[in-house]
Formats: structure tokens, sequence, C-alpha cells
């Protein structure tokens, strides 16, 4: 009987080799043992969570993978908030608890902050690494404090939402993975593929209210209201999963009743989460390359955020956004769609008939598996489309998922 699973049943995209061994630690003791396990003996160590973010290598990962199979939630402050006054409401949730379990649960006890990001496959761990974000929030925003342990210095640290480091789609955590701070996608330091920090629990800064604000033009297109406008969480939450939905941007649903994910949601909400994003789903399609679109790893290339002066360089149609540069100057961002799109690589693109990896065919910005491919295949388009967009525009894209196991675009 088999006693580890493969990347390839533990990823969204379903891509990679065997795993020497695999741990699912139930206490935040048994998180840092085995961490520290994996470091004392010198083996390759990473700490996965929904596994959505990330493309691993065809070969066995001779190492030790941790999932963390915490999820409890805890309301921190329990007096409700006195008319007038602060609404704050701070809640903290493990590591390991399912990220859309958790917008879930702030919405249905009236608490406002995280709506946005409803439906993003992964836990509440790795929200913070990659910094999260979509339709206006960013995770950043409501981050109160960080508790992590230090694989260097061995101790428990907490850190604040400043300590963080927070940019788009990175923070101080993303950014010890690599020998170069600024390079996300440089070359790796000895903690890769898990940061120097690994995340122990969460605690968030919410607010009381059962309304949020539409931040996003997607959005207040699709309710017929303007941007700043107050409408109901549960609103913005549907919303938001239908117009991830139509994107093919939700993850495959019934991969929760699989041998090895079926820990992954807290057991009293996985049968309404599922019968939601089953909802969800089938109202945009229910063929089946619609599944095939959902075997990603979501947004397979980071927007690019450019000088002014390289965004000049862009066809005058070019979508453009406020952005900072990392030394905090004002910098220009582009959508990676666009790019791709105009650059030639339609819907559906595959490098040959009947490839195995293709573009989505609702959303030109995920890379699918359509069945049973490799990730030398995964790659090869990668960089088709990289390459092409380079030499369309002159713009380098980056790959947004963390690539594991000496593989590099």
């Amino acid at each position: 009987m088999t006693t580890s699973p493969s990347f390839a049943d533990l990823t969204t995209i379903g891509v990679g080799g065997r795993i020497a061994r695999f741990e699912q630690p139930t206490s935040r003791v048994g998180i840092i043992e085995a961490v520290e396990d994996a470091d004392g003996k010198g083996v390759p160590l990473c700490v996965i969570g929904g596994g959505s973010n990330m493309l691993v290598a065809d070969a066995d990962f001779d190492g030790i993978v941790v999932r963390d199979a915490r999820q409890e939630i805890v309301v921190l402050d329990e007096a409700a908030p006195v008319e007038g006054g602060d609404t704050t409401v701070h809640i903290s949730a493990d590591a390991g608890t399912n990220w859309d379990d958790l917008v879930a649960f702030s919405i249905q006890i009236g608490l406002e902050g995280i709506e946005g990001l409803s439906g993003i496959p992964g836990t509440v761990g790795a929200s913070v690494v990659q910094n999260i974000g979509a339709y206006g929030q960013e995770v950043a925003t409501s981050v109160f404090a960080v508790e992590v342990w230090d694989r260097e210095s061995k101790v428990v640290r907490t850190l604040s939402s400043e300590d963080m480091g927070f940019g788009y789609r990175t923070s101080a955590l993303k950014r010890s993975m690599y020998a170069s701070a600024g390079n996300v996608a440089g070359q790796r330091n000895p903690f890769f593929p898990t940061p120097r920090y690994v995340v122990l629990s969460v605690s968030f800064a919410l607010r009381h209210s059962d309304t949020g604000v539409v931040a996003f033009d997607q959005l207040a297109r699709a309710l017929r209201v303007d941007i700043g406008e107050r409408v109901s969480t549960q609103l913005l939450r549907d919303q938001v999963l239908a117009v991830r939905a139509a994107k093919g941007m939700l993850e495959d649903p019934h991969r929760y009743r699989k041998q090895w994910m079926q820990s992954m949601r807290r057991s009293e909400n996985i049968a309404q989460a599922l019968s939601a994003l089953e909802r969800f789903t089938a109202s945009a399609s229910g063929s089946d390359s619609w599944d095939r679109n959902r075997c990603s790893c979501g947004s397979f290339f980071m927007n690019p955020v450019l000088s002014q002066t390289q965004a000049t360089l862009l066809p005058l149609e070019a979508p453009r956004f406020p952005a900072k540069l990392r030394d905090g100057s004002a910098g220009v961002k582009t959508s990676a769609a666009w790019l791709i799109d105009h650059a030639g690589f339609r819907k559906g693109f595959a490098l040959h008939e009947g490839a195995r990896a293709s573009l989505s065919t609702v959303h030109t910005l995920a890379l699918t598996n359509r069945g049973d491919a490799s990730c030398s295949q995964i790659l090869d388009l990668a960089v088709a489309v990289r390459d092409g967009v380079e030499s369309k525009f002159g713009v380098r894209l980056v790959p947004e998922p963390v690539l594991v196991g000496g593989i590099a675009i």
C-alpha cells in the first residue's frame, strides 16, 4: 500500500514526482519537530499548503514534505464593539486552515475585510507568504501578526504586519527562500523551497460589518453599482466566486474527496463548501474542458510592474495601473494576461495539437494540465509564452508559482 503521495496528488495542477516522506502534524509542537527533523538531517524540506501555487519537477522528491493539519479559528475579541467606537475584531487561524473556510467564517460572524479574497485555493499560512490578492483586496491589509518558527535561530517569533515586508505577491517570508532578497525568482538559498520562517498561525484585524466596499471595476459592473459603494459581504463573496468560476479560476472541489486531500477542509464545513463551489462552477459550464481548466496553478505569471520609462514603450491600449517599484518610487503595473493575448497566445493555445498542456480555454493567464501532463510539458509551454511576450513587448514575465525540484524558466 502506498504510504506517501506524489506532488501530483497534492497540487491543483496535478503535476510532480513521488514524495519520500510525507507528514501531517496535528499540533504546533509537531510542526516544529517535523521541520527540525528535516533541517537536522540536512534533507530538503517542503512545507506545503493547498498546493495551488507551486509547480514541481517530475523526478521524485528525496526529502520531507510537511502539511499542517491544524485548522482552528479563534475569535480573540469577545466583547461586542461599542456603537460609534472601534469596530476592529481580531481573529486567529492555524496555518493549516483552508483559506476559503476562513473567509466564509468571517462573513458568517459579521466581519468584513477579506471577502474579496473568496475562492482563492490554499491555506492561511500560504496566504501571507504569497500576499494573495484579488478584486481590490490583499491579505496584507488585514494581517495583524504572524507567528512563525525561525529555522535559522530555532525560536518562535511573532512578526508584525510591518515586519512581513509585504509587496505585490511577495513578503519577507517568500524572499527568505532566495539568495537575493530583492529577487523572488532568482537563486535559491539553503532554505528553499520553504521560507526560513515557517508560519504557525496568523491573526487578522477585521471589522464588524455585514457590508463591504466594492473596490474592483469588474465586480461593480456585475453588481450594477459604482466603485466605492457598500454591499452585503455575502453578496460580494457570491459575486467573486461567480467571476472566478467564469475565468476558470476556481479549483476543482472534487479534489477534497481524494485520499490525500480529505483532511484539508474543516469537517464541519466541507459539505457546505463543496456544494457552494460546485454551484458556481456548474453555473459557468458543465463540460469536461471546464474541469481541465481548473487543473492549474492559478495565474502562472505575475502582472509586470514597470518603471514609467518602460511603460511608455507599451502600446497605448495596454492596461496601466499605479504601482510602486521595489525602491518605493512610482511605477506602472500592466496586465500579464493582456500581454500574453496580444503576443498571439490565445485562450486554449498549445504547442501542438493534442498537447497535454495548454493555456486555459477561458483565461490566458492559466497554464493547464489537460490530462497527465508532465512538469516538463508545462515548462515548455511557459517558456514559449514568456519568450513570445518578451519578443513582442520587451517585457519578461516572471512566474508566480514556486518552482520546486531544480526546475526554472
